[in-house]
């Protein structure tokens, strides 16, 4: 009896020494956090590094809809920015009781938009203590880029990554030509705006390089479907929100230069936001989300253009009822359909990589790429 009680007893001191050992570790990891305030969404990420990557450790997300009526009216209501800032004091407390060490906190297009919307991050301030930056587009394209660095294709020439947000989409394509496979990532994360020094200065001089052009489109899913809400058939409504979204793409020179058509058959797409996932989703057959069935996949341009139609076709109430779409995305996911369609049509790449990351897992690896740079 006396030897099966000290066998029992030695793994479980052993684990217990290992539990030990792994809490000291992780204590000597310091904590990031990363919050995106968008149009619809608010949301975090905690995590500490793990070598070129990191280990998520909290997250916290809602539909907080901040650029309800800003389309309309021009501004920011009440109700809006009351269920924003419940959110945000959550978010708030998450990242104190971590012990954060850095920390980015960034607000986007319905702040941007809003006339009221410097003074609402006043407001945030005020009542939450988060210092909230005003992000440019420029800024929200390449975190969004360096987001879904890792999700790159070895083999891809050129690169086009899609952000549907909620009040803007942004596109940025980038030329790979060249580039030696082991630099790729490195180079795609460098974009991401954030500290200098003369190390990352110059890496971020090269990448920038490599940018063939970026656009941040004021049109979102939040906004498309505001704007056109007032057309009842869906099928008319989705072939105007195309429409309208494309007029937004004037200037963007992948889509104004025909030449750059030649680069097609090197050109990987990667798109971020909730309704490729959804699509992602929706292809699989998933009933409930999956992230780690999702993020990475690759989807057929035949099958999302599929998947679109049918969700236009089905109704408001089929897809409020739908497992895979429900009642907030009902009516916004024909409108990112409808962007997505359009950049299919326009660059027709035969499939897309899914992210379902952004500008958060952006936010994270350019805090923690400056540190392990360095100043040398």
């Amino acid at each position: 009896m006396a030897m099966a009680s000290s066998r029992g007893a030695a793994p479980a001191a052993t684990r217990a020494a290992r539990g030990d050992a792994r809490a000291a570790h992780d204590r000597d990891r310091p904590c990031y956090a990363a919050l995106d305030l968008g149009t619809n969404n608010c949301r975090l990420l905690v995590a500490r590094p793990a070598g070129a990557h990191f280990d998520v450790i909290d997250a916290f997300s809602r539909n907080v809809r901040l650029g309800e009526g800003v389309e309309r009216t021009g501004a920011l209501c009440d109700a809006a920015m009351n269920r924003t800032i419940d959110a945000l004091r959550i978010c708030a407390a998450k990242i104190r009781r971590h012990e954060v060490r850095r920390a980015r906190v960034i607000a986007t297009e319905a702040c941007r938009r809003a006339i009221n919307g410097r003074a609402f991050l006043r407001r945030v301030r005020r009542e939450t203590g988060l210092e909230m930056e005003l992000i440019t587009p420029e800024q929200e394209a390449r975190l969004a880029l360096a987001g879904c660095a890792p999700l790159l294709d070895p083999e891809a020439r050129s690169l086009m990554v899609f952000d549907i947000g909620g009040g803007s989409t942004e596109l940025i394509w980038v030329d790979l030509e060249g580039l030696d496979p082991a630099e790729r990532q490195n180079l795609l994360m460098a974009l991401a705006p954030g500290p200098g020094g003369k190390r990352r200065s110059a890496l971020r001089r090269e990448a920038r390089a490599r940018v063939v052009d970026w656009i941040s489109a004021p049109v979102g899913v939040a906004t498309l479907h505001d704007k056109f809400a007032d057309v009842r058939d869906d099928r008319s409504r989705y072939a105007l929100m195309s429409w309208f979204f494309e007029e937004n793409l004037a200037g963007f020179i992948p889509y104004e230069d025909p030449a750059l058509q030649r680069r097609l058959p090197g050109l990987q797409i990667i798109g971020a936001s909730g309704t490729v996932t959804t699509l992602g989703a929706l292809h699989k057959g998933l009933v409930r989300y999956d992230r780690a069935k999702v993020d990475g996949m690759w989807l057929g341009a035949e099958d999302a253009v599929r998947l679109i139609n049918a969700l236009v076709d089905m109704g408001p109430a089929g897809r409020r009822a739908h497992p895979g779409v429900g009642h907030d995305r009902a009516e916004l996911v024909v409108a990112g359909g409808a962007i997505l369609r359009t950049i299919l049509r326009l660059w027709p790449a035969p499939r897309i990589r899914v992210a379902d990351r952004g500008l958060r897992e952006g936010l994270l690896y350019s805090q923690m790429w400056t540190e392990r740079m360095g100043d040398a």
